[in-house]
């Protein structure tokens, strides 16, 4: 159950925090770079804070990978899925409390409004992120580094994928904001949703193809 509660308080700041930072600042100048930063700060101060308890997964897209890997049960992947998903919900609810539902609270929106290259995009970025994190998380001689390489890895997508789609990579991250804002939105989330999960599968498949030892 702790590192279910985990989960819930990491997706919790993710959204609170980063999304936070996107609707307050907004994507133009700077604004691009910060909410960028704030993605990948986010994720190196979580990942330094509950690991230790429940992996940092904060991310559907993480966890479906993790279960790909068969490094997670089914049972565990459901409860990561709904902590990650309540977290993100109780965030954006917080967050608009703050700056109303008008501010879009940091959801995710279509590239020129189609779906197909919103898809194809969300999941280049999510196959870079994860496969990212299944390489860092694959040593254990890593783990003191892991958080860092992760954070910047998020930044990384994120400063690339804000100009497109705002950059999902997250399903959670992305229905909590979407619930709020609603309109196109929520009507539009199930690309933000699908997408990471198709870009984790396959960065799962990848990482277990290419790191698998010849004979």
């Amino acid at each position: 159950m702790k590192k279910y509660l985990a989960e819930f308080i990491g997706t919790f700041v993710l959204v609170f925090f980063a999304c936070g930072t996107a609707a307050v600042v907004g994507v133009a100048g700077t604004g691009y770079l910060l909410t960028a930063l704030a993605f990948g700060l986010v994720i190196v101060a979580m990942a330094y804070s509950i690991g230790n308890i429940s992996g940092c997964h904060i991310n559907p897209a993480v966890s479906i990978a993790m279960l790909v890997s068969g490094k997670m049960t089914v049972r565990d992947f459901v409860g990561y899925v709904v902590a990650q998903f309540l977290g993100a919900i109780v965030g954006a609810a917080a967050l608009s409390t703050f700056v109303g539902k008008d501010s879009a609270l940091g959801a995710n929106a279509l590239y020129n409004g189609e779906i197909l290259s919103s898809l194809v995009i969300e999941i280049i970025l999510t196959f870079v992120f994860v496969l990212a994190i299944l390489g860092v998380t694959s040593k254990l001689e890593n783990s003191s580094v892991s958080g860092i390489v992760i954070g910047l890895t998020l930044t990384l997508v994120h400063i690339l994928g804000i100009s497109f789609t705002g950059t999902s990579v997250n399903p959670a991250r992305s229905f909590g904001p979407a619930l709020f804002a609603g309109g196109d939105y929520l009507k539009d989330v199930w690309v933000f949703i699908l997408a990471p999960l198709i870009g984790g599968v396959l960065a799962a498949l990848c990482y277990k193809f290419l790191s698998k030892e010849d004979k």
